[in-house]
């Protein structure tokens, strides 16, 4: 029987509110729930190598986080501009959030409207992904980077209690500046780790997404985000399969990257540009045969993802594990090993 997940409360006292090493835990020493063909295992990250297989392939998002909020004011009130990314015409995606880390509504946007950025300012031009409101296009008049290297920290949510440097929110294999939140699931890699599973026989390859801002309002799709599978990485999944091993993603940045390379008959090749993919039951994976992930909220989108990977009955099953037995949710809380039973 299918078990639909939809329904459940997380509580407030499983939101991770700072780093693992702030806790006194090494980024690899989270807690990792293995869901796949016998059942459920509880593990730490570290031990990821054993729930593998010299053959299978692990792919990796190479998108580094950039700092990506700023303080600005907008009709004269204070608000933290969140710069979800750069548009092929020189815009920027943005969305205004109050100084208190939840949604701004101190006035309601309309296209024509000022944003004062330190030093510089943006025009709205109009709503990203109409009829929703919460995200806009915005025209800069300064490079937006350069202001962000400069006046930019790491977007948080209220959540997270204080400012934690971008160390903490680097990853290991962010090389290419463009995610606005951390591709999260890459978080509890380590040097050690890509050499353990290395040496296990286990091969490694990147693809690039650039992450945006999360949070939707209701009925909102998944933005569009920006993605390249180069030739090197198409090769490697379809030779993996051919031979019998697993794709293993490292996050939902990287099932939506492969699976949009993927052609029906799942074979992928290499792509590069915008993609506004939504998997669920509608549209299963063709390529990734598992993937390593955090804790997603009740409602997100990145549950029929899961799903569209693993199995409703397998994400059911660990969610409902995850949440009977202290699993932390968010960036910095605890992962998951989700298994394709196939």
């Amino acid at each position: 029987m299918t078990v639909a997940l939809r329904d459940f409360t997380v509580p407030a006292e499983r939101a991770a509110t700072a780093p693992p090493e702030a806790r006194g835990i090494a980024r690899d020493l989270v807690r990792m729930l293995v869901a796949d063909g016998n059942g459920l295992t509880h593990a730490r990250f570290r031990e990821l190598p054993r729930f593998l297989r010299a053959g299978d392939l692990v792919v990796v998002n190479n998108s580094a986080t950039l700092a990506a909020a700023v303080d600005a004011r907008y009709q004269g009130r204070p608000v933290v501009a969140h710069f979800a990314g750069a548009l092929d015409d020189g815009g920027w995606v943005i969305e205004l959030r109050s100084p208190e880390g939840v949604p701004f509504t101190g006035a309601d946007p309309e296209p024509g409207d000022r944003l004062d950025l330190p030093g510089a300012r943006a025009v709205l031009r109009a709503p990203w992904l109409p009829p929703a409101r919460r995200l806009w296009i915005a025209d800069p008049d300064t490079d937006i980077l350069r202001l962000l290297a400069r006046h930019g920290r790491p977007i948080t949510y209220s959540y997270v209690r204080q400012r934690w440097s971008p160390d903490y929110y680097r990853t290991a294999f962010g090389r290419e500046p463009g995610s606005a939140e951390m591709p999260s699931a890459g978080r509890p890699f380590t040097d050690r780790l890509v050499t353990d599973l290395v040496t296990t026989g286990i091969q490694l390859a990147p693809i690039t997404l650039h992450a945006g801002v999360s949070s939707p309002e209701a009925g909102e799709p998944p933005s569009p985000e920006r993605f390249s599978v180069p030739e090197s990485t198409a090769r490697l999944v379809n030779s993996t399969h051919a031979t019998g091993g697993r794709v293993i993603a490292v996050g939902t940045t990287v099932t939506r990257a492969v699976e949009s390379a993927t052609d029906p008959d799942g074979r992928v090749r290499p792509r590069s540009g915008w993609t506004d993919l939504v998997l669920g039951a509608a549209h299963p994976a063709r390529a990734v045969d598992g993937l390593i992930t955090g804790w997603h909220e009740p409602g997100a989108s990145h549950l029929d993802l899961l799903e569209a990977v693993a199995g409703a009955d397998t994400v059911a099953a660990a969610y409902r594990t995850a949440l009977d037995t202290g699993y932390l949710w968010h960036e910095f809380g605890d992962t998951a090993l989700l298994l394709a039973d196939r």
